[in-house]
């Protein structure tokens, strides 16, 4: 049975959402900030986080930072009403398996908890806002969770995650060709990266699992992220 964790310090909207949860099959833990959260991570192995933005003492932004190190394979998720808000930003930055707007679409909220993946964050570095989004999408309707980077210095900002896998441009702003893949493997050695370019020029000498050329067949990339991602958690 999968088991979830919902933070809100609206005990009340929490325990609404938890007793939806368990009707549809999952145990479901709730927590009403952060500290209680962290406590029942470190000694709890659950299958997705679900947490509310804006709290106090600790936000959602702070909390799934902290989760990154008490267990740096849990997928998150954020319920909120402050979409632009800069905590938000900084939870991204984190990697997301979602954003729900509050009140939670619970068909939505509920198909994402089941497709979950622990240790099923991918880093994707894309400058084309358009295709990172319909990537981003593509990879969480799959139940990946992503984080993005648009140029070289925002690669540089990723550091302090742990994806299992990258989708990498070759050319992207702030750098020369195969800058951004070069800074991805420095910060983490070993990374299995797929690689795109629409510049043919860009291929050559990169070590990497794969190159496609663009425009290329999205599932044929999330086929190989299916892959690589059973490959891990054998």
């Amino acid at each position: 049975m999968r088991r979830y964790l919902i933070v809100d310090d609206n005990v009340a909207f929490a325990e609404n959402l938890a007793e939806i949860v368990r009707d549809d099959g999952a145990e479901v833990a709730v927590a009403a900030d952060g500290a209680q959260a962290l406590a029942l991570v470190r000694t709890t192995r659950f299958d997705a986080l679900v947490t509310d933005m804006r709290m106090p003492v600790m936000g959602g932004a702070r909390l799934v930072h902290e989760i990154r190190f008490a267990d740096p394979g849990l997928p998150a998720l954020v319920v909120t009403a402050y979409t632009g808000a800069d905590e938000l930003l900084a939870a991204r930055q984190e990697g997301l398996l979602a954003v729900l707007p509050k009140p939670a679409p619970l068909p939505r909220l509920l198909e994402l908890l089941r497709r979950a993946r622990r240790d099923g964050l991918v880093a994707l570095v894309e400058d084309d806002p358009a295709m990172a989004d319909n990537l981003a999408e593509a990879l969480r309707d799959r139940g990946f969770s992503a984080v993005t980077a648009r140029s070289v210095s925002e690669v540089g900002s990723l550091g302090g995650i742990r994806p299992f896998a990258a989708l990498v441009d070759l050319r992207v702003k702030g750098g020369p060709d195969g800058e951004a893949l070069r800074t991805v493997l420095a910060q983490n050695p070993g990374l299995p990266v797929l690689a795109m370019t629409a510049f043919q020029e860009a291929m050559q000498g990169i070590p990497v699992l794969r190159i496609f050329e663009k425009p290329f067949a999205t599932g044929e990339v999330l086929q190989l992220v299916e892959e690589l991602h059973q490959e891990q958690v054998r």
